[in-house]
């Protein structure tokens, strides 16, 4: 009997294994399908073998500048933002247990577009000084959401109202910086807001790049214990998981990459809202979600962003397409929270 068991959890681990290692190979296939569209579409489009002697550092007329100036930085800008936006909406949603606590419901983004746009209104800053100015405000808003919420014990439903109502406040702080501001400033600004990846440069990007390059691995490595914190607090602790410290570790991590993805693009409304959810769908249970999660918003980024290029008469921020897709769902999610006593 025993040996018939440990049969049926290693057959069923493996079942596990291989539709995750499945499901992760079609993502990423699927996303270098969408970069390769990215580099090719635009008023001109470009063969394969164009693109191709672009990125081997050939000069080809006309597609050397649209493909290396233009089509480049903007695929790269919707693949660092889409993977870290990806991977810090599964892990504020792993780590609080709960589908609505994620960046962009909870204030975190605002908080660093709030900084953001009066960097840009107030004091016209450069990019360097908007870029840090957007971290330090999106530490400072989960930091004091944290704290508002904890008071005797920590609720995870008071910390989501809490992060609500600060998000509410925040987003009236910028309407007002909107409104102060000078005109040539407020395009800048409106680009922020909506998300967008138009004048994407790659001198710009390189904060991105590297922050999320270094820190998505400290996260992948905190894998295993994000997926003991969705079981409990005490659950977590009894499997020897120090749980202030992975909370500190994850929190500052996630805040560092999408602080600077907000920063690069702005706020991409709802990818990270929907990349876990999607992402663990697709790949079960049983492993961690966290390369699956990014991989699914550089998919929702690329082909909302192409969608938003070609598939309407006018051009679409990619904001806008993904907060089209995202917004049903946030309404699903309230309607079947509160149906179930989760408000």
């Amino acid at each position: 009997m025993i040996n018939e068991s440990m049969n049926l959890i290693m057959v069923g681990r493996k079942k596990r294994s291989r539709r995750y290692i499945f499901v992760s190979s079609l993502l990423v296939v699927i996303a270098i399908a969408l970069c390769c569209a990215m580099l090719m579409l635009g008023n001109m489009i470009y063969p394969v073998q164009d693109v191709l002697r672009v990125l081997l550092g050939e000069d080809v007329k006309g597609a050397s500048f649209a493909v290396g100036t233009i089509r480049m930085p903007r695929m790269i800008a919707g693949v660092f933002a889409g993977f870290a936006f990806g991977v810090a909406g599964h892990v504020f949603q792993t780590m609080l247990r709960n589908p609505l606590a994620n960046p962009n419901v909870i204030g975190i983004t605002a908080g660093s577009s709030a900084a953001a746009v009066f960097c840009i209104i107030v004091l016209h800053a450069s990019n360097t000084v908007v870029s840090t100015a957007s971290i330090v405000g999106g530490l400072a808003t989960v930091l004091l959401i944290f704290l508002l919420s904890k008071r005797t014990s920590f609720s995870i439903g008071r910390l989501i109202l809490i992060g609500i109502g600060i998000q509410a406040m925040l987003d009236a702080t910028i309407s007002y910086l909107l409104l102060i501001g000078q005109q040539h400033d407020l395009p800048t600004a409106m680009r922020w807001l909506s998300g967008s990846l138009n004048g994407a440069k790659m001198e710009n990007l390189y904060p991105l790049i590297i922050t999320v390059l270094i820190l998505s691995p400290v996260i992948i490595s905190f894998g295993k214990r994000l997926d003991m914190l969705e079981l409990g607090e005490q659950a977590a602790t009894s499997l020897g998981v120090d749980t202030d410290k992975t909370r500190l570790v994850l929190i500052i991590t996630s805040v560092l990459i999408i602080a600077l993805a907000t920063a690069t693009t702005g706020p991409i409304a709802f990818v990270a809202f929907l990349s876990g959810p999607i992402a663990k769908r697709l790949v079960g249970v049983g492993f961690s979600g966290i390369i699956p999660a990014g991989l699914v918003g550089i998919i929702l980024v690329l082909a909302s962003d192409l969608i938003g290029q070609f598939a309407f008469v006018a051009r679409y921020p990619v904001g806008v397409i993904t907060g089209i897709l995202g917004a049903p769902y946030l309404i699903y999610l309230l309607i079947r929270m509160n149906r179930k006593g989760d408000l």
